[in-house]
């Protein structure tokens, strides 16, 4: 037996960093993961996208999702099919991911089907260049629980969006889009094994975990454009805080304003976690302070638990379904309380965004949660991610 993964068209290139093929990663970590997560929205919150696509070379599969946000109501269509005997194909069913351009342009496009009458085709437009963040590295017990690397970047959208054979254009004038890429091993990938100790396991009672991931497009009045990405993740519990902040102020030039601590005043709805708006003032580097206004853009945001994000009714990223196994669904009102917690917290909230300092205002994503005992926002002790 040759132990060496099959040959793809990307081994003619001169870029292999391990003693094999592309076919293969560096690991047989079953949680390995190469993951796309991008959203394209209407400057008036009015309706967004979101797209999905990961790969999982140690589980043989490859899965997405294509989702629409229309106020509360929301429409998913996720799909998943066996990853060989084409790895390098980034389709699934009727969903495809196509990178056109290198760094600046990538399509998004999610075809008629039948499980759901929604289709899509947007193509991203960069307005800054991709930025890299800070690796994630963490460990539970002694197993190395998260190790992976991203970027992010910010730009346009055009194309159209057809709901219920209903046509919208998508103009990049009135609509922005982000997108980001990560590769390594990570959280949440596959059925939690039973024979592992404290596998799937939430955060403990007590413990308040907070965070928001936050990619916008500003532009100020003389029309020049620039970006602001705002991270940060919080846990507290009686007589410790840790925060970690991965954040900057992105210009089309390249260069990247480093943001060193973000102090938020953020507002919540109790009943469901939708996060209501508020503010993160930045502390720059040079120790300047920097206000940003969060105006939430109506209830318009992709649940990302329809994308199996922390898990749905059972199923979860990674998941083998066989060679081809598409479905989705319909639902009206992503805000009621017991919804909210079967899709879970994280959704990608349509904002509206203000910089008096960069002179900018702009619009984008928001990905926020607030877990645990926050009572300073009204917030009581509800772990449910």
């Amino acid at each position: 037996m040759n132990p060496i993964g099959d040959l793809l068209d990307a081994d003619e290139q001169l870029t292999h960093q391990v003693a094999d093929t592309f076919a293969v990663v560096g690991t047989s970590d079953p949680s390995w993961t190469e993951k796309i997560c991008a959203m394209a929205m209407a400057r008036d919150g009015s309706v967004q996208l979101g797209f999905g696509l990961g790969k999982y070379p140690n589980r043989n599969v490859m899965d997405g999702y294509a989702a629409t946000s229309r106020g509360p109501e929301q429409i998913t269509v996720r799909a998943s099919r066996r990853l060989s005997a084409e790895p390098d194909v980034t389709v699934v069913g009727p969903i495809h991911y196509e990178v056109v351009e290198p760094k600046r342009v990538v399509r998004f496009r999610l075809e008629p089907n039948e499980c759901q009458p929604l289709a899509f085709d947007w193509t991203f437009e960069a307005a800054v260049p991709p930025a890299l963040e800070d690796r994630t590295h963490m460990r539970s017990g002694y197993r190395t629980s998260a190790d992976l690397v991203r970027y992010h970047q910010i730009g346009v959208a055009s194309g159209w969006l057809e709901i219920d054979g209903e046509r919208t254009e998508i103009d990049p004038e009135t609509w922005v889009s982000t997108r980001d890429h990560s590769w390594g091993v990570r959280h949440d990938v596959g059925i939690p094994p039973v024979d592992v100790e404290g596998a799937g396991s939430s955060i403990p009672s007590g413990v308040g975990f907070m965070m928001i991931w936050s990619p916008t497009l500003l532009e100020r009045p003389d029309g020049s454009r620039y970006g602001v990405h705002l991270h940060f993740i919080r846990f507290t519990m009686p007589g410790f805080e840790q925060k970690t902040v991965i954040a900057g102020v992105e210009h089309p030039d390249g260069r990247r304003e480093r943001i060193v601590d973000l102090d938020p005043d953020l507002r919540f709805d109790p009943d469901n976690r939708r996060l209501l708006g508020g503010s993160v003032t930045a502390t720059m580097e040079d120790g300047s302070r920097r206000p940003f206004t969060i105006e939430v853009l109506g209830d318009t945001g992709v649940q990302l638990g329809a994308g199996l994000y922390f898990g749905l009714d059972g199923h979860h990223h990674g998941e083998f379904r066989g060679a081809l196994h598409v479905d989705g669904e319909r639902i009206p009102d992503c805000r009621l309380p017991d919804v909210a917690r079967r899709l879970h917290q994280i959704r990608d909230t349509t904002i509206g965004i203000h910089d008096p300092v960069g002179g900018g205002t702009g619009w984008g994503n928001c990905q926020p949660m607030a877990v645990g005992p926050w009572p300073e926002l009204g917030l009581p002790d509800e772990n449910w991610m």
